[in-house]
């Protein structure tokens, strides 16, 4: 796969969608596409998008559930859906709704939206494939703002305490939320040292490099929780909206698509 056309196919999606909705969230739906490619394209396994449910497939929990456009669009590119369904984003009585909901939309393993729930319901998702001595793993991706909810952090202490060495914890972390960057908000500190502490296998890597992100994800584990720290750029791929915190969550005008989509074929 020619990764970096493939990213830019996605990006264009992503920026089609929330225009086309007039709401969503641009800047983290386009930090985390890599992540979400390695994830889906080259490590989970047993993915059937004619068997969504597939009880032997790994799983998959976006815990910063506003970033789903960048999810709708690399399931309805495997096929879990049709994409001109991504026109319908956000929309009332459309099944691509503003966070993931796994009662409607094929493919979603859990809902989410409300920050920390994602990365707990992952844990226990985990746990539960333990005592079922299942062989699926689970994946999440969560934000860094979203480090700041306490419930990540008991998510993180049961994850090492149950010894969920299924369990594999991506940081998109770009560094920017709602209200600014994080260290305006409520610094996050060394977080790799954080994760480390409460007994995590911890890794750093260029959230944009799919290769640096499949050898980590793909590093051996035993008796660990995994973390990896993935450096990324808010609002990636599109210049006016990269590092701007003004691009949490904010509609696209006519101009501004024209300009992204332009710079995302180039």
């Amino acid at each position: 796969m020619n990764y970096e056309k493939k990213a830019k196919e996605l990006r264009q999606e992503i920026m089609k969608m929330l225009f086309a909705s007039q709401s969503g969230h641009p800047g983290g739906s386009l930090s985390c596409v890599e992540i979400l490619m390695a994830l889906y394209y080259d490590e989970m396994k047993n993915l059937d998008p004619k068997d969504p449910k597939k009880a032997d497939r790994d799983r998959f929990v976006l815990s910063k559930g506003h970033a789903c456009p960048a999810l709708y669009a690399i399931l309805a590119d495997l096929g879990y859906f049709p994409k001109a369904d991504l026109a319908h984003l956000r929309q009332i009585d459309s099944h691509l709704q503003g966070h993931p909901d796994c009662n409607k939309t094929p493919g979603v393993d859990m809902n989410t939206g409300s920050l920390g729930q994602g990365i707990s319901l992952a844990t226990g998702l985990a746990l539960a494939a333990k005592h079922a001595k299942a062989d699926y793993k689970v994946y999440t991706v969560v934000g860094d703002g979203e480090c700041q909810e306490g419930i990540v952090w008991e998510a993180a202490m049961a994850a090492a305490h149950y010894k969920l060495d299924n369990l594999c914890v991506l940081l998109d972390y770009n560094g920017l939320q709602i209200d600014g960057t994080n260290d305006q908000v409520m610094g996050l500190g060394n977080i790799v040292e954080k994760f480390k502490a409460f007994g995590f296998e911890c890794f750093e890597v260029d959230g944009h490099n799919i290769e640096e992100i499949d050898k980590a994800i793909e590093a051996p584990v035993s008796g660990k929780p995994k973390f990896i720290c993935c450096h990324t750029i808010k609002g990636k791929g599109v210049s006016f909206m990269e590092n701007q915190v003004g691009w949490h969550g904010r509609p696209v005008k006519p101009e501004e698509f024209e300009t992204a989509m332009k710079e995302l074929e180039a």
